[in-house]
């Protein structure tokens, strides 16, 4: 129960964060696409407002390569 607990935590103050930089740099973008930016530059060192601004996180060729390929043969 403390497991499930601790995530609920991280996934909440997780969202807060996020919805925090969102207001204060006014980034007019929804949050998931938020995470998702930075979830493929999480070991950028280029700074958060300029990942925010000029990334467009649909033409990111590494969020394909980031999923479990399952082979079924």
């Amino acid at each position: 129960m403390n497991a499930v607990k601790t995530q609920v935590y991280c996934a909440v103050i997780t969202y807060c964060l996020v919805a925090i930089v969102t207001y204060k740099l006014k980034v007019n973008r929804p949050i998931y696409e938020i995470l998702q930016i930075l979830s493929f530059s999480l070991l950028d060192k280029t700074p958060v407002r300029e990942i925010l601004t000029y990334c467009d996180y649909k033409n990111v060729k590494e969020l394909n390569y980031k999923q479990l390929k399952i082979s079924w043969d």
